[in-house]
């Protein structure tokens, strides 16, 4: 039997880049805010069983959005830094099911579609190994000198933009987390934990429009993506 699904979506941070009056992932798209839009997509997978957010404690933007009153959605304390929001809520998941895989989601990409996850999904259970979605890197991929200028030019075969979401069982997930944050490593996303523990990781190939909001135009791009999905 397939063990259940429970996406954990840290949404705690600040997205400075944006230059906005709010978080980004609380900025209107399409009549909602970002957040919404996100869950919403989690929660249309047939598999995804329930969505757990982290939240910061004095976040006022959360209480007054629809998706916070839907009893699939828990809200917990986000922390200082994603690892930290997310551990949070691998830990509320310990309690309400233990034996689950963790649906790791950026709360500022609500353009996943529900077959990107199932391919996750797919991998996951196949091969029974975490993996990530990414997409291919395209562009010729260039490194910088500290002055500002070119170093060199990185081959780009086999480079990959690291996408979410990331899945993993969520009890190995948490134990990874918490030894790196232990050691004080550095952890970009879910993968770098494991890579750092020498885990294995696999990639399955998702798709380019599944972007992140982080800077201002990024917003008029997901409005295009979204419209169009419609």
């Amino acid at each position: 039997m397939p063990l259940p699904i429970v996406a954990v979506v840290p949404a705690a941070g600040v997205g400075s880049r944006m230059k906005a009056d709010r978080p980004k992932q609380y900025l209107p798209l399409h009549g909602k805010a970002v957040l919404e839009h996100t869950i919403e997509k989690l929660l249309e997978h047939p598999r995804v069983e329930r969505v757990v957010v982290s939240i910061s404690k004095d976040d006022p933007y959360f209480p007054e959005l629809e998706i916070a009153t839907n009893p699939k959605v828990t809200r917990v304390a986000g922390g200082k830094e994603r690892a930290d929001s997310v551990l949070s809520g691998l830990q509320y998941l310990a309690q309400e099911t233990p034996s689950a895989l963790a649906l790791v989601h950026d709360a500022a990409r609500p353009c996943i579609t529900t077959d990107d996850i199932t391919k996750l999904i797919e991998s996951v259970e196949l091969n029974k190994i975490g993996a990530i979605l990414a997409a291919p890197v395209r562009d010729t991929m260039k490194r910088s000198a500290p002055s500002g200028g070119i170093e060199h030019t990185v081959e780009r075969v086999n480079l990959w933009h690291a996408l979410t979401p990331q899945l993993f069982e969520a009890t190995e997930l948490a134990m990874v987390l918490r030894q790196a944050l232990e050691q004080q490593v550095v952890i970009t996303d879910e993968a770098s934990a494991f890579e750092w523990a020498g885990k294995p990781v696999n990639i399955v190939t998702g798709r380019a429009d599944n972007l992140k909001i982080t800077q201002p135009e990024d917003l008029a791009l997901a409005e295009y993506y979204l419209a169009k999905a419609h």
